[in-house]
């Protein structure tokens, strides 16, 4: 039986020893650095398939030796990944066709993450790396753990293999009738009609969303078999305290942003036994805990609430990220404020060539001591204290909002663009307006849980309040079930363009919103790109400061006794609602017709909260402190209270408990500064009481476990 949790807190970093300058040994220099700085983990191996198996058959794991005896001598627990993800040169020789084939056209060697993922011969290779790579490593007594391959997504692969076995798919959801596949997918439009199996097209040009989403669908699924079939073969030689996670991505916009497209996360991490993730984020002046507490509170949802490893963050990272005193530390434990057990850099040292050059480690070039890396030290040294780490480990959130998201809504968002309804005229995604949302809850202090739109009824139970940005696609299942969460007391707040299609992308032919017009009170049937049109708030909302509609309104009319907390205030639209909340059995169903500016939605939502009689400790102090809390093994509450600003913050505790860790000012050489403090800021092992004035530096932190 696999290990589902970690000992304590990890502390690491990625190493490769492969990526040092010739003739420079210094492995355990290295180590020793580590220890000095509390780090107690590397991840090692993922990277260099071609330095492991140097030509096919001929295995080298000299490196792989070498960093795992100098761990093991300086007690540093070992990650080893199976290094799928970047094949050799020698492979796309001897088999070109191991190459993705993507709507750009064949694929040329060079990147990584370029192969075919359901590709035989690929497969072989992969397999044999595998199974000679853990079979050298599992007794080793220093590894913990197993990662398979890295980052895995399908890579837009459309070759030849793919698309078959997608054709063999659909004939078995179809039970081999294309008279019910052309019919389901509405394949007469524009003569896409498929009359016979050996006609079927090549699907990389395709204009119907409901075959390409139905082919995105599938090849996310092939990513979840791609990972339970390389974890399957690491259990064959695990030892029963060793576990096995994958690192899982989000949408990239230059740092990690949102659901990542082409993985579906909640099926993707079944086949592991801890998940874990890599997020980045800006820092310096833009570092605001979002993109941590988003990629965390995703992350800790995919196995309902379990912790999860970050097994990639940023050290220095890339330009522009070079953490100001006090950042990297504040950083580390934001993680931990969301229920990581985990905080890894990629990486330990920076590398000298080639394409992350520049993406820079907790070492620089010079591979000398540097603030960064001591600062790292002091959040090492501090978690591995068992007053601070003990109780910090393992933390459980009791959260009352979820937000619900959908791989296939942003699929089908991507061609059907929100502000055009077709694959250009536009730029607003699925995840702007997911990240609109949960920005919003994140600034109010109200932490939220994610559940897949599949997510049972049972599940959905567990929630006070259910948030739905953009469920465009909804099978007839989900909607049911809102239904009953609302009539069994839930409060359900939904967005424009949601339970707009089937999970085939299929328009619905009943009035919107589909199957839940009297839940909400409202349905409308003509929407339309804004103008300089003003929403101006109402009812429960009133004294709102008005604001632009953005990108679309729907022109919701609203039912006899439903509630209209906003209307639009332009003559041509001025009898239609923009925002309405309506009762249905023990609960309300509230609906946003439109987009909102950053200030209106989290006014929006912060009523929406109260409405549904939701009390965070917290939301008091929005706009001033961010507030995250859970509960440690021993049932204490823990309260993180974090300060990501440039000016010290004064505030009223929410709680009262002990000060577990306390704020230190990070002198710009990376330690800590004694002589600079703040009146009000607490100390380590300090009673405070709730109500109590407390103050927090700038870029800094306290954690209160009562």
């Amino acid at each position: 039986m696999a290990r589902t949790h970690t000992d304590r807190i990890l502390f690491g970093a990625a190493y490769y020893d492969e990526y040092m300058p010739k003739n420079l040994d210094r492995v355990d220099e290295d180590m020793r650095m580590m220890k000095e700085a509390g780090i107690n983990l590397i991840r090692i191996a993922e990277s260099t398939w071609s330095t492991e198996e140097p030509q096919p058959g001929v295995f080298d794991f000299t490196h792989i030796d070498r960093a795992l005896d100098a761990a093991q001598r300086a007690g540093i627990d070992v990650i080893v990944g199976t290094p799928t993800y970047a094949v050799p040169t020698w492979m796309v020789r001897m088999h070109p066709e191991v190459l993705a084939v993507t709507p750009a056209g064949p694929g040329k060697y060079g990147a990584r993450q370029i192969m075919d993922i359901v590709n035989p011969t690929y497969r072989f290779y992969a397999e044999r790396i595998i199974r000679r790579l853990i079979a050298h490593v599992a007794d080793h007594p220093a590894v913990i753990g197993y990662q398979v391959d890295n980052e895995t997504k399908y890579y837009d692969s459309v070759s030849p293999d793919m698309q078959a076995l997608f054709v063999k798919y659909l004939r078995e959801k179809f039970n081999d009738d294309l008279d019910e596949l052309n019919a389901r997918f509405g394949l007469d439009y524009w003569s896409n009609r498929i009359n016979a199996w050996e006609d079927f097209p090549d699907v990389t040009g395709s204009i119907n969303q409901s075959l390409r989403g139905e082919f995105d669908r599938f090849r996310r699924a092939q990513v979840a078999e791609f990972l339970k079939w390389q974890a399957d073969i690491v259990r064959e030689y695990a030892k029963p305290d060793q576990f096995i996670t994958h690192n899982f991505d989000f949408e990239w916009r230059g740092y990690s942003f949102g659901v990542q497209p082409a993985v579906d996360h909640f099926k993707a991490a079944q086949g592991v036994d801890i998940t874990g993730v890599d997020i980045y984020h800006p820092t310096e002046d833009d570092l605001t805990g979002k993109e941590i507490a988003f990629g965390g509170d995703m992350t800790r949802s995919t196995k309902d609430g379990a912790n999860y490893l970050v097994l990639e963050t940023e050290a220095q990272g890339q330009h522009g990220w070079l953490p100001f005193p006090g950042q990297l530390r504040l950083q580390a434990y934001s993680h931990l404020a969301s229920g990581a057990d985990c905080v890894e850099y990629w990486h330990w040292h920076s590398i000298h060539n080639s394409f992350e050059t520049y993406w820079k480690g907790l070492l620089s070039h010079d591979l000398e001591p540097n603030p960064t890396y001591r600062e790292a030290g002091v959040f090492g040294h501090e978690i591995a204290d068992p007053k601070v780490g003990e109780r910090l480990v393992h933390l459980k959130k009791r959260n009352k909002v979820a937000i619900m998201v959908s791989n296939e809504s942003l699929s089908a968002l991507d061609w059907f663009l929100i502000e055009a309804g077709f694959p250009f005229g536009g730029s607003l995604k699925y995840n702007d307006v997911v990240r609109n949302v949960y920005d919003a809850l994140f600034e109010l202090n109200v932490e939220c849980d994610f559940v897949p739109v599949d997510a049972p009824a049972e599940r959905l139970a567990k929630y006070e309040m259910i948030v739905a940005p953009a469920l465009y696609a909804t099978p007839q299942e989900t909607t049911d079930n809102l239904r009953e969460f609302v009539a069994n007391g839930g409060h359900l707040v939904a967005t424009m363009r949601s339970f707009v299609t089937d999970d085939e992308v299929t328009v619905w032919h009943d009035r919107a919103p589909h199957n839940l017009t009297d839940v909400f009170g409202m349905s409308y049937n003509q929407f339309t790109r804004p103008k300089n049109v003003p929403v101006v708030f109402s009812g429960a909302l009133e004294g709102t400061p008005d604001t632009e509609a953005l990108s679309l309104i729907e022109l919701l009319k609203a039912d006899e006794g439903t509630e209209v907390l906003a209307s639009y205030g332009h003559y041509a639209w001025k009898d239609y609602a923009a925002i309405t909340r309506h009762a249905f059995g023990k609960g309300t169903a509230e609906w946003i017709g439109t987009l909102l500016a950053p200030d209106a939605i989290r006014a929006v939502m912060r009523e929406a909260v109260g409405n549904a009689g939701i009390e965070y400790a917290g939301l008091p102090l929005a706009g001033t402190i961010t507030v995250r809390q859970g509960f440690n093994e021993a049932g204490e509450s823990v309260t993180y209270l974090l300060n990501y600003s440039a000016e010290p913050a004064t505030f009223a505790s929410p709680v009262s408990g002990e000060v577990v860790v306390a704020p230190v000012t990070i002198a710009t050489d990376g330690t800590v500064d004694p002589t600079v403090t703040f009146a009000g800021a607490p100390k380590a092992g300090d009673k405070v009481e709730a109500g109590a004035d407390l103050t927090v530096g700038p870029w800094n932190l306290a954690v209160v476990v009562g």
